[in-house]
């Protein structure tokens, strides 16, 4: 489904992209440790984790080791200690391939050399085993970052002062000065991100093009009428700050991208006969609880929360575009911990819940011109399966299909302040600036 757009309701809206349903202490930066020493696997030479291409040559030149695609290794001074332990059980050539020089020419001119790379099932093994557990802490961190309030900082281009989450930063500078470096909660790191641009920008340098300009006006008047106000998607300086370089050994975010589910279609297999779908289950409004029928979770609701969507969907004549924006509207002021009836807000998503339901707050909506906002078209959670069951404005009260015959009217959603908003926002910036951060 497609993301969600900034938006302010009762204040700073940090939801930029869907969130998602739930199925049934790590590093606070990314940057490389340069004070951690990598040894040699087969002697006692060593040199920082900074150069170790110092190490890789020494390797080759002494060892005739050759360790092949270093870069996609996740955490290199622990692939090392590990070899270094394995290589002291059993000799080299028990778990490198070997390969002859000069093989043609004469003996005393032959030398042998040894690949160790991830085709040999240990060495795979063990670089899945050390992405897996880099991204479990990349993850981490990504989330204490979407939870942190603590966060403080000067907007770059216009020097006003952010406190509170991340995301009001990031995306003030994607609404006011059309600078986006992707969706919030695609992004670790961000201290020390915006670190990497501020330094650029003091440097009088191009965040795009990367020229060194003469003064600030210069610069500023470059990025503008270049429309360079965006990073270079092919500086892999960036790459670390983006969860999708994290995701897959051995693959780029262009080779994740571009991937075609059609190179997975068996042609002479079409029977899908056996086809059985998973069940999708609408999750309630105000707590976990979910159903595989709309009636129930519907039941649910009004017997459970005292909250009937039909009853407002009858009071209110709302036709179902206006249905699906009211359930994306309760569903992110909830997930904001902000009452939707009042607009208090709470420290806790369970406060806000509790005050909802002890008020009396629960089918207490604001004016429609509050909700009824092209933004909330784009869904809060995005395997929502309760969107996909609100019915029609033109089937009757039990939700079944709409009636059959030309004499059913359709009148279009007014769609002009959606085309208005589409051509500021985040989602259009980033369509234009197509690269590994969208």
């Amino acid at each position: 489904m497609a993301a969600c757009m900034a938006s302010k309701s009762g204040g700073q809206d940090s939801i930029l992209e869907p969130l998602c349903f739930p199925d049934e202490e790590a590093a606070s930066s990314s940057g490389l440790d340069e004070e951690v020493v990598v040894v040699c696997v087969l002697c006692p030479e060593s040199a920082p984790l900074s150069h170790k291409e110092r190490l890789l040559k020494h390797l080759v030149l002494e060892h005739k080791l050759v360790i092949s695609d270093v870069k996609l290794i996740a955490d290199f001074p622990k692939y090392m200690v590990y070899w270094k332990g394995r290589f002291l059980e059993q000799p080299l050539t028990d778990f490198c391939s070997v390969i002859k020089t000069n093989s043609e020419g004469p003996v005393d001119k032959q030398e042998h050399y040894f690949l160790l790379c991830d085709v040999l099932p240990e060495d795979r093994g063990l670089r899945e085993q050390l992405q897996q557990k880099r991204l479990v802490e990349i993850l981490e961190q990504q989330q204490r970052e979407r939870d942190d309030t603590t966060f403080q900082r000067v907007c770059m281009f216009c020097s006003e002062d952010f406190s509170g989450n991340r995301s009001t930063l990031l995306n003030h500078m994607a609404r006011e000065h059309s600078f986006s470096i992707g969706l919030p909660d695609n992004i670790v790191y961000s201290t020390e991100f915006l670190d990497t641009l501020q330094s650029k920008l003091d440097s009088l340098q191009c965040l795009y093009c990367e020229k060194t300009f003469r003064d600030k006006t210069t610069l500023k008047d470059h990025m503008r009428k270049k429309a360079h106000r965006r990073i270079n998607a092919n500086n892999p300086q960036y790459d670390r700050f983006y969860v999708i370089n994290y995701l897959e050994l051995g693959k780029t975010w262009e080779e994740v991208q571009s991937e075609d589910d059609r190179e997975m279609v068996d042609d002479d297999d079409d029977d899908w006969s056996d086809w059985q779908a998973h069940p999708v289950c609408a999750v309630c409004l105000f707590c976990e609880q979910q159903s595989e029928t709309m009636d129930k979770i519907y039941t649910h609701m009004q017997n459970v929360h005292g909250f009937d969507l039909h009853g407002l969907r009858t009071e209110l004549n709302l036709k179902f575009y206006q249905q699906v924006k009211l359930v994306n509207y309760i569903r992110r002021e909830i997930h904001q911990c902000r009452c939707y009836g009042c607009q208090e807000r709470f420290v806790s998503k369970a406060e806000a819940l509790r005050h909802i339901m002890d008020s009396g707050h629960v089918m207490k909506l604001p004016q429609i011109s509050t909700w009824d906002q092209p933004q909330y078209f784009f869904p809060t959670y995005e395997n929502d399966a309760l969107l996909c069951g609100l019915p029609d404005s033109d089937s009757d009260s039990e939700g079944t299909a709409p009636r059959s015959g030309g004499d059913v009217p359709v009148f279009a959603e007014d769609m002009t302040n959606l085309r208005v908003l589409k051509q500021t926002s985040v989602l259009n910036q980033l369509l234009k600036n197509r690269g590994p951060y969208n």
